[in-house]
């Protein structure tokens, strides 16, 4: 589900763009936000020779629904093979989507995504009218009024950033893709931007700094939509538990994380020349987690996250990046959840989600700050697990008992994703709120991929034979050797999910596997080096990293190459 708001869209005017989307057109001023019963957006988000792939996201300003119908016909023959979040049919040129049993309820202001595949030939012409329930959709009915524009709340702010609209390609990240053999397969796939120290906001060794990537976001835009993915990464005494991502702030330095760092940002961001763009941030990866999981009487606490507990400058630290950042409209927040594998045991999940509310409500930031959550960021977990379920037991002994499971209730990130959604609402962040699913590196595919269930001798057997992440452990995280690309990135994906994302730039080193000095404040960290045996973090099992990696963030060309030999979806 897409961020939801309770405001009314005004009229809107169907518009055909050269990117694929059929999209709202801004209204004139004197145009009624009561006047447009419904709003879709239908953007084609993959086309091939055969064949596409489309989002659609509908906003219902009518009465609540309990259940809907969305109505459209094509020009042309295109045939829907399958879809996702709706029950699609079609006969002749005539499709309709109805809701899902968990999907049905629509209430005033909310939005509804799914998507879909189709096969075509000749013109993929876009659709040109859609109704909801009988009922034109993206039509002025005469009501009058005045408000915002299409999908959005008075100030502009869409439900879903990602719905209708391209995502920003770091032409740095793309021209090291492509310089690779086999990787223009994937550099024109968007990547996220790291800003992890104060010099990256103005570039480092005559790379782009935040404004010249904004520019040039801008250039991508056209006359169509377009997100860009920053990650805002440098918290003081970052990353208590990792060495390799240290950063280049003390544990005390809050002072200049806020006034160096986050306030820059927040001025460069507001600027109005990139007003027309959807500003996605997420908010400081593996800090918040490390103080549930790695503090106090734990085997896995370090002195290190013990004292940022103690000091609250990592809740101080995100609340004020939350309110900054939050003020500015076109902004959207994505606070860190870590993945499956760390935060899935009970002991762990309320109360990271009770954390989370915490921070954002610290420092002057509200839960209207938040736009939702990305979960794997950076990591490796398999996005869905087919070949074995929490629920499923061997011999009378429950999947929760194999080494792999150790009593987690989640075994992959979407299911992980969709129910820490559910637990952040109930603890009091917005209802509407989305995930992002890192899917950079958790492919997992190539000739080690499994093809069904493993025997079932045992649990063990029956799960480790059948699981897609073939880590040694699922607490290990450095360059792991046997990963691949996952899902390429696309909006509305699933039910809660905003968007698939490669927040990580796949071929960007997790860290070094030796020592190696450096003016970055990086740290060497065994859990990057092959020949380590392990820590309490990883059941003290070997590190399962690729040897001769790079620092942190440094390209690392070997990983890269791996990642596209063992792409799932396939290259």
């Amino acid at each position: 589900m897409s961020r939801t708001r309770t405001a009314l869209l005004a009229a809107l005017v169907l518009v055909a763009g050269a990117s694929g989307t059929a999209v709202a057109a801004a209204p004139s001023a004197d145009v009624g936000i009561a006047a447009i019963p419904c709003s879709v957006d239908y953007k084609v988000q993959n086309q091939w020779g055969t064949g596409f792939t489309a989002a659609v996201t509908i906003t219902n300003n009518g009465a609540a629904k309990s259940s809907w119908a969305a109505k459209w016909s094509y020009a042309g023959n295109q045939q829907i093979t399958s879809g996702w979040n709706a029950k699609i049919s079609q006969s002749g040129t005539a499709v309709t989507a109805a809701n899902e049993t968990y999907n049905g309820s629509l209430g005033t202001g909310s939005s509804v995504s799914f998507g879909f595949n189709a096969s075509y030939s000749g013109t993929n012409a876009l659709p040109t009218t859609f109704t909801l329930d009988g009922v034109t959709c993206n039509v002025d009915d005469g009501s009058g009024g005045g408000g915002g524009g299409g999908g959005t709340d008075p100030s502009g702010r869409v439900d879903n950033p990602y719905a209708g609209a391209k995502v920003y390609v770091n032409p740095e990240w793309s021209a090291k893709a492509a310089a690779e053999t086999g990787g223009s397969r994937v550099s024109s796939q968007p990547t996220g931007v790291w800003l992890d120290r104060i010099a990256a906001i103005n570039g480092v060794n005559g790379g782009m700094g935040l404004r010249a990537h904004l520019d040039a976001a801008v250039a991508q835009k056209g006359t169509g939509e377009e997100v860009v993915q920053l990650v805002v990464y440098d918290l003081p005494g970052r990353d208590c538990a990792a060495l390799a991502s240290n950063g280049e702030l003390g544990p005390t330095e809050i002072g200049r994380y806020e006034s160096e760092f986050i306030d820059p940002i927040a001025a460069i961001l507001a600027d109005s020349k990139y007003a027309s763009l959807r500003i996605v941030t997420t908010i400081e990866i593996d800090s918040l987690p490390n103080l549930v999981t790695n503090t106090g009487s734990k085997a896995t606490a370090t002195p290190q996250c013990d004292t940022m507990l103690a000091n609250g400058n990592y809740v101080k630290g995100v609340g004020y990046a939350l309110n900054k950042l939050g003020a500015i409209p076109n902004v959207y927040n994505y606070i860190d959840a870590g993945h499956h594998g760390w935060l899935g045991w009970d002991d762990n999940f309320v109360p990271s989600a009770n954390l989370f509310y915490q921070a954002a409500n610290a420092e002057g930031a509200t839960v209207n700050d938040v736009a939702g959550f990305i979960t794997n960021t950076a990591n490796y977990s398999a996005l869905k697990e087919n070949n074995f379920t929490i629920n499923d037991s061997v011999n009378g002994v429950s999947v929760r008992q194999s080494k792999w499971v150790d009593w987690n209730r989640y075994v992959d990130e979407q299911s992980y994703a969709q129910a820490f959604r559910s637990e952040l609402v109930s603890v009091g962040f917005n209802s509407g709120i989305g995930m992002l699913i890192d899917t950079s590196r958790n492919g997992w595919g190539g000739s080690a991929r499994p093809t069904g269930p493993g025997a079932t001798t045992s649990v063990d057997t029956y799960v480790d034979g059948g699981r897609y992440d073939r880590r040694i452990q699922v607490g290990n995280w450095c360059n792991q050797s046997g990963a691949g690309l996952g899902e390429r990135p696309q909006a509305a994906p699933a039910a809660g999910i905003d968007a698939y994302v490669w927040m990580k730039p796949p071929g960007e080193s997790d860290g070094s596997s030796t020592a190696i000095a450096n003016d970055e404040g990086k740290g060497f960290d065994r859990m990057c080096d092959p020949t380590y045996t392990g820590n309490a973090r990883n059941g003290n099992n070997m590190s399962g990293a690729l040897p001769n990696a790079p620092l942190s963030g440094h390209w690392f060309s070997a990983q890269f190459q791996q990642l596209m030999a063992n792409a799932y979806p396939p290259l």
